[in-house]
C-alpha cells in the first residue's frame, strides 16, 4: 500500500508563491528604505565649499547658506596682517566637497586688539624684562631710557608713549614700550620731593622724576588685595638733599586721615622698619 505524501503539489505550489511574494514585499521594502535614507541624508548631492577667508560673517553666511551651508563661528585670533573681523581659517577647506545642510567651522581675525597687563618689572635686570614683555606680544624699544638708581642695571619704569604703565595696566598687543634703567648712583645732590598722601606707584614715580628712587616700604597692617594704601611718613623728609640714586623710605597705612595729616620725616628710623 503506498504512503500518502506529507505535502500534495498543491501544497508546494502555495509555499513557493508565499515564498516568493515575501522575497518581493522584502525587495521593495529595502528599494524604498535605500530611496528613504538616500533623500533624508542627500547621498550624493555635494557642492564645492566656497572660499569665505576674507570675508566678514555677515557676507560670508548668506553666500554659504545660498550653497546649502550654515556658518559656525567657534574661535578667533588676532592678527595685524589681515583686517579686524575677517575669516582667516575654515573647514572644510576652499573648493572641498561638503553635503547640503553641513557646517561650515570658521575662525575670525578679532575686532580689536587683544590686551595684557603690564607685569611688575621694577628692580628685575632689563633683559629679562625685555623677554617678559616680548613674550606677552609687546614691542620694546631698543633705545632705553637711564636714570641714577642704587643698582645699575634694573628696571625702574615702564614708559608707553613716554607716561609711565603701572602694573596691571592693560595695553594692545603690538604697543611699542621703553624701558627706564638704572645706572647706578650719580655724584650731583637731589632735593627729596613730599610723597605723603601718595600710593606707592604715585610716589615712586614722582621719585623717579626727581632722580631717587623707592627704599624700604612697611605697613601698618598687611597690605590686601584691592584695599589701596596711603603714604603718611617717609625718610629723608621732603627739602632733604640726596645724591642722585639715593632711596626714601616709605611708611604706608590704609587709614586715608591718617595719610592725609601726614607724619612726614622721622629720625628714629628703628620705630618702623
Amino acid at each position: 500500500m503506498k504512503k500518502p505524501d506529507f505535502l500534495d503539489k498543491s501544497d508546494l505550489k502555495f509555499i513557493g508563491w508565499n515564498i516568493a511574494a515575501a522575497i518581493v514585499v522584502g525587495i521593495v521594502i529595502l528599494i524604498v528604505l535605500i530611496a528613504y535614507l538616500r533623500r533624508y541624508t542627500e547621498h550624493g548631492v555635494e557642492v564645492d565649499v566656497a572660499d569665505v577667508r576674507g570675508l566678514v560673517v555677515e557676507e560670508a553666511t548668506p553666500l554659504l547658506a545660498d550653497q546649502g551651508l550654515h556658518l559656525v563661528v567657534v574661535d578667533s585670533t588676532y592678527s595685524d596682517k589681515v583686517p579686524f573681523g575677517t575669516i582667516v581659517e575654515q573647514d572644510p577647506k576652499p573648493m572641498s566637497h561638503a553635503k547640503h545642510g553641513r557646517a561650515v567651522y570658521v575662525t575670525i581675525n578679532a575686532t580689536t586688539k587683544r590686551q595684557v597687563a603690564m607685569p611688575n618689572l621694577q628692580d628685575i635686570s632689563y633683559r629679562q624684562a625685555e623677554t617678559t614683555l616680548r613674550g606677552m606680544g609687546l614691542r620694546v624699544d631698543s633705545v632705553y631710557e637711564y636714570e641714577p638708581s642704587e643698582y645699575r642695571d634694573l628696571v625702574l619704569d615702564v614708559k608707553c608713549n613716554g607716561v609711565s604703565v603701572q602694573p596691571g595696566e592693560k595695553l594692545a598687543v603690538g604697543t611699542k614700550v621703553r624701558l627706564v634703567v638704572g645706572f647706578g648712583r650719580g655724584t650731583e645732590q637731589v632735593e627729596v620731593p613730599s610723597v605723603i598722601g601718595l600710593t606707592l606707584q604715585d610716589a615712586r614715580s614722582l621719585l623717579l622724576r626727581n632722580r631717587l628712587t623707592v627704599g624700604a616700604v612697611s605697613y601698618d597692617e598687611p597690605s590686601e588685595e584691592g584695599v589701596e594704601q596711603y603714604i603718611y611718613r617717609q625718610t629723608p623728609s621732603a627739602g632733604e638733599k640726596l645724591i642722585e640714586g639715593e632711596t626714601v623710605a616709605l611708611r604706608l597705612s590704609a587709614d586715608i586721615e591718617k595719610a592725609a595729616s601726614g607724619e612726614g620725616g622721622h629720625t628714629e628710623e628703628e620705630e618702623w622698619f
